[in-house]
């Protein structure tokens, strides 16, 4: 890297401490360079950066380590500029599958319906038989039900009831803050028995919310986006909260 700022590598924040990654990249830097090529690579594929994506997240560790005088405003680690920053997308099952890598290791994978919402068509005015947000959470508890509720689920959890509800806010009590409740549970739980599961929480899912709506697309983005943002390796749980919401939103797509 360029040498415009003396470095003091301790302080740096690495790939290693955000990203579930190995070898020479766990232990580099974050540059300023590396998020800007990330970024460039999201803008190409999906029109934007998303909000707490992996690229968004670079940069707020770069921005970081720039400050600390770690890195310089040109700085590229070395792995990234012989390796690159790419985005690549796949249509699997209906679904827009995005995979993030950074000097050829994945930073990020997540999905999302690859259909808009038909023509004439809001959130209001969607079919009766819609799946709703509610059903998909309730699915979540069938699908998912024994998965230990972590912080990725509960920020999920809070962004589908938000949704769901449309008051904007996490309702004291509801969903969202039982799920926050049982993730801080977790966290000082050591047996796995002995912790809050999905099942807990989100069976009967459409009777302990305040509201409920049917499952659109942008839905499914702002409950990916929360759930992604909360992990390590910034991928969505297989089966459960925001593969649900995304399931019932395509669903409701193709009616």
């Amino acid at each position: 890297m360029s040498q415009e700022q003396p470095r003091r590598p301790g302080d740096a924040v690495k790939y290693g401490d955000v990203f579930d990654v190995s070898g020479q990249l766990a232990s580099q830097p974050i540059a300023p360079q590396d998020a800007a090529a990330l970024q460039a690579a999201e803008n190409i594929v999906l029109g934007q950066t998303p909000h707490g994506g992996p690229a968004s997240v670079m940069q707020s560790a770069a921005d970081l380590n720039e400050q600390r005088g770690v890195v310089g405003h040109q700085d590229m680690t070395d792995v990234v500029v012989d390796k690159g920053a790419t985005v690549a997308e796949a249509d699997v099952g209906g679904y827009r599958i995005i995979t993030e890598a950074v000097g050829g290791q994945v930073v990020g994978r997540y999905g999302m319906p690859t259909t808009e919402v038909k023509t004439g068509h809001s959130a209001s005015t969607l079919e009766a038989d819609a799946i709703t947000i509610g059903e998909a959470l309730e699915a979540t508890a069938i699908s998912a039900g024994d998965k230990a509720v972590d912080q990725s689920d509960a920020a999920a959890i809070q962004a589908a009831e938000v949704r769901a509800t449309g008051l904007g806010h996490v309702v004291p009590g509801g969903l969202g803050a039982q799920a926050q409740s049982a993730a801080a549970y977790n966290a000082q739980t050591t047996r796995d028995e002995d912790k809050a599961k999905l099942g807990d929480i989100l069976t009967d899912a459409t009777l302990k919310m305040a509201g409920d709506k049917a499952a659109t697309r942008e839905d499914a983005e702002g409950v990916i986006y929360a759930e992604i943002r909360n992990k390590q390796d910034m991928a969505t749980q297989p089966g459960g909260v925001a593969a649900s919401v995304a399931a019932a939103a395509r669903l409701n797509q193709e009616k």
